[in-house]
């Protein structure tokens, strides 16, 4: 039982709650650590996927509430079981077994402290291979130092600097502040170090240490993009690679999506998406990675499934209800 959860204060909330007594934080979840599934994942950035996937594990649960969220179903539904430090720690070796290049672990900020056990009992087990933090950024500094000595690579987003825009579709007014203090925290604990291997399958090479920051452009706020790609260009340049994403998709499904009626219902325009180029130019921020514009939804998630992903993106390891797939199957 961690003590953290007496009254919890690991995320910006603070909302006191005795998760230890079972009852749920802000983020909708107790003391014990929930996943939802896990798997060989090779949709990340080129370093991040290198040839074997990122080994991903989807933990239930979020601080966040993102409007336009395509993992609703474990963010806000609570798709997922409970499981011990120990079957947690055999789902990291089960993917690193599978060939997985790091454990990318996605959306824990709530769960820290039962992380940093599960993962550092996974190290004595044998887990040799790095790992990953892959987060929204609404985190405190005190909470992310129980991950030192085991995170070594951060994928933290950079969602929005704007707080009107960060409490209307986030809930969170105070997200600029505690990301940009978080994310400049990852980059000063992790300088930038990546594998060259010898070997046609990482023409990116392949990262063990250092960050990449993410920004998600949303479609008509262009302007707030700007703010974005500015501050990572005063503040992180030369410390931390960009990844900007032009993904944005409406999830029509998700019954959170409500509030979203002065945002446009559609992907981003071909003309916003010159633009958000053209800003990487005239910034000169040129390492890194953006997506391509291409109208495309089958990367939209259904964790109810075996196979949540198309079988190009993911091949599944283990699964909420199903337990570990055998022979990968979907």
């Amino acid at each position: 039982m961690e003590k953290e959860y007496d009254a919890c204060a690991i995320c910006p909330r603070a909302c006191g709650t005795n998760r230890n007594a079972g009852d749920t934080g802000y983020c909708g979840e107790d003391s014990r650590l929930r996943v939802s599934w896990a798997g060989l994942h090779f949709g990340e950035e080129p370093p991040v996927a290198g040839a074997g996937g990122s080994g991903t594990v989807f933990v239930t649960g979020c601080n966040l509430r993102c409007r336009f969220c395509q993992n609703w179903q474990i963010s806000r539904d609570g798709l997922g079981r409970a499981v011990e430090a120990a079957e947690f720690a055999d789902i990291c070796l089960a993917l690193q077994d599978a060939g997985a290049e790091n454990i990318n672990i996605v959306t824990g900020s709530h769960a820290i402290p039962a992380l940093a056990t599960a993962l550092s009992l996974a190290r004595k087990r044998g887990l040799t291979i790095p790992i990953l933090w892959n987060t929204s950024s609404y985190e405190n500094i005190e909470a992310l130092e129980r991950l030192e000595g085991l995170v070594t690579v951060w994928l933290p987003d950079l969602k929005t600097l704007n707080p009107v825009l960060a409490e209307a579709v986030f809930q969170a007014a105070d997200y600029p502040k505690a990301a940009k203090k978080a994310i400049r925290w990852m980059a000063e604990k992790s300088p930038l170090v990546i594998e060259r291997p010898d070997d046609d399958r990482y023409p990116s090479g392949r990262i063990v240490s250092g960050v990449i920051v993410r920004h998600l452009a949303l479609p008509g706020k262009i302007a707030d993009t700007e703010l974005v790609l500015r501050w990572f260009a005063e503040h992180l340049r030369d410390k931390a690679i960009l990844s900007l994403m032009t993904q944005y998709t409406p999830v029509k499904e998700s019954p959170y999506a409500a509030g979203m009626d002065a945002f446009p219902d559609r992907a981003l325009e071909r003309g916003e998406y010159k633009k958000l180029t053209a800003m990487l130019e005239d910034l000169g921020i040129d390492d890194g990675f953006y997506q391509e514009l291409v109208e495309d939804t089958e990367w939209l998630p259904d964790f109810r499934k075996k196979q949540p992903f198309s079988s190009k993106l993911a091949k599944p390891i283990w699964h909420y209800e199903y337990g570990f797939i055998k022979n990968h199957e979907s």
